[in-house]
């Protein structure tokens, strides 16, 4: 099943950021929220996180259609606050013929105990994607 996506604005931002829905995908780790697709941190500390997407782009391309210039960012932010707080991020270049992409991002952030943490996409394509089902996001306390 595909999954579709929400957009939120963000101020300060040249592009819309959006934030996948969760549902259907595949979560590790205690402190995921599989309603909100958030991961909530129960003490503060350093936790390790791992996010893997497989995006369709849902748009067929249009005859003579360039994707050359089109780029991907995946991100990992704490309190949804992309642009102020430490972030993780991962920019891909959609240039190959294919409609599947697979982008994965890993690190490391510092949580306060309550904050949370959630994938954003900066899809600066322009086309819609899907998230596909088998999709991962895990998140792993270090230490404090």
């Amino acid at each position: 099943g595909h999954l579709p996506w929400h957009r939120d604005s963000f101020s300060n931002s040249s592009h819309s950021l959006s934030q996948p829905e969760r549902e259907g995908m595949f979560h590790r780790g205690p402190g995921l929220n599989l309603t909100s697709g958030q991961y909530t941190a129960p003490i503060a500390g350093y936790y390790a996180f791992t996010t893997t997407l497989h995006i369709v782009r849902r748009e067929p391309r249009r005859k003579g259609q360039e994707w050359r210039q089109s780029r991907l960012r995946v991100l990992i932010c704490v309190q949804s606050r992309c642009q102020h707080n430490s972030h993780l991020e991962t920019v891909s270049r959609l240039e190959s013929s294919s409609d599947l992409f697979t982008i994965s991002v890993m690190g490391t952030l510092y949580l306060q105990a309550g904050q949370y943490a959630s994938v954003f996409v900066d899809n600066t394509a322009g086309s819609p994607l899907t998230v596909r089902s088998g999709s991962d996001f895990s998140a792993v306390l270090l230490g404090v």
